[in-house]
């Protein structure tokens, strides 16, 4: 039997595929023999950070784009599926899997909120303890109630970045460590 293992990775609203926790993570797996399939979605209002109405807003929308992008996506074809979101994008995968009930896993880069109402315990989440788009607390306690492993960036930004380049390049090293891990299935 082939394996055949897809990847699907969610950015945020302003955090491409070519920023550097999706652009890692897309050449880490690209180099372990995954399908990458980029989700690109567009057209978000202004002014988002600090309004719940425009981020529900934004996640409708990415979450509507999102059922076109992958409507002939054959799920039953993988063996392995990987949802990789990063900010709404966490809340937009874990939408997703949830409504076509996916046999799969998440990694929930800086996520909101939201993403803790549609997420599983398989999935992994990074957060950065300085991080203006999410609370600290309610993600700690979000991860303790659905069992997914938090691994927290002390005094980081939404991005995962303090400002200190060269801690930044350390953490991403560590962080893509860890992604490597649990796409490996490794304890």
């Amino acid at each position: 039997m082939i394996m055949k293992k897809i990847a699907c990775l969610f950015p945020g609203i302003g955090y491409t595929c070519d920023k550097p926790l999706l652009y890692y993570s897309w050449k880490l797996l690209k180099g372990l023999d995954w399908e990458i399939v980029p989700v690109l979605y567009s057209g978000f209002p202004s002014g988002v950070k600090g309004s719940a109405e425009k981020m529900q807003q934004c996640a409708r929308m990415a979450l509507e784009q999102t059922e076109e992008l992958l409507q002939e996506t054959d799920w039953s074809e993988y063996t392995e599926i990987l949802l990789i979101g990063k900010s709404i994008g966490t809340v937009v995968c874990a939408a997703y899997a949830k409504r076509h009930r996916l046999d799969c896993r998440q990694v929930l880069f800086t996520p909101v909120e939201a993403a803790f109402e549609f997420a599983d315990c398989r999935s992994i989440a990074f957060h950065g303890t300085a991080d203006p788009w999410a609370d600290t607390k309610a993600i700690e306690k979000s991860c303790r109630r659905l069992g997914i492993p938090l691994y927290e960036t002390e005094g980081a930004n939404h991005s995962l970045e303090t400002g200190n380049v060269d801690a930044d390049i350390k953490e991403m090293r560590k962080v893509m460590k860890i992604v490597r891990g649990f796409v490996a299935k490794e304890d």
